[in-house]
């Protein structure tokens, strides 16, 4: 972590403020869930979010498992990555770190929102005449546990490979910065262990989810 300056030079952020090393199993265990509890609430007219939900499935009854153990913190965060054309990083002395090698957007259910991983990966893995196993890294936004539970299930991955250094649950997900983070710690990661191709994606609202493949150079 770069560390965050105040005007006056002091450091105003030198270290990873979400991590909870005190965190344990029985803690997280007595956590209640936190969207069953919204699915009655009145957003109007005697809508509740049951109701939309059932307007979709008819007679689905669910069980909410997704608390503030398992699901993303919304912290402060920033970052960036600087994309340019192979002749202008020539010319500009630039040394690349990686490459795009082809990325994708993909819709899905905007009932279930979080879905759109999945298809949007193997859409990009299709463009790019990849297979999951070319994949050394993948970077899966954990917004909340069963996103990336999901897609290791669904693609049937090894779990050795899908967010190494710890995900949004761990470190938090600042709104607007996770997707360059996200590309950032693929790259780092690929660096650290001399992998070749990292996956990046996460849902985004209205059941979307982008996907990018990055090769290090």
């Amino acid at each position: 972590m770069i560390p965050v300056l105040n005007d006056d030079g002091s450091v105003a952020l030198g270290r990873e403020e979400f991590p909870r090393p005190e965190t344990t199993a029985e803690g997280l265990a007595s956590l209640k869930p936190s969207f069953e509890q919204l699915a009655d609430f009145d957003l109007g007219n005697g809508v509740t979010f049951k109701k939309q939900i059932q307007r979709r499935y008819p007679g689905l009854e669910w069980k909410g498992v997704h608390h503030a153990g398992n699901s993303s913190g919304v912290v402060d965060g920033a970052a960036a990555v600087l994309i340019t054309s192979k002749e202008y990083a020539e010319k500009h002395g630039l040394k690349p770190r990686g490459r795009i090698v082809a990325y994708a957007n993909q819709g899905d259910d905007p009932t279930l929102m979080l879905n759109a991983p999945v298809p949007a990966a193997r859409k990009v893995l299709a463009k790019a005449g990849l297979t999951k196993n070319d994949i050394d890294v993948w970077e899966i936004n954990e917004a909340f546990a069963v996103v990336a539970e999901k897609f290791i299930r669904d693609l049937e991955l090894d779990r050795e490979k899908v967010n190494i250094n710890g995900g949004s649950i761990a470190l938090g997900h600042p709104i607007g910065a996770t997707g360059s983070i996200l590309i950032g710690t693929a790259l780092d990661e690929l660096e650290r262990s001399g992998g070749r191709y990292g996956l990046v994606t996460m849902c985004a609202a209205g059941g979307m989810a982008p996907a990018i493949i990055i090769e290090r150079l």
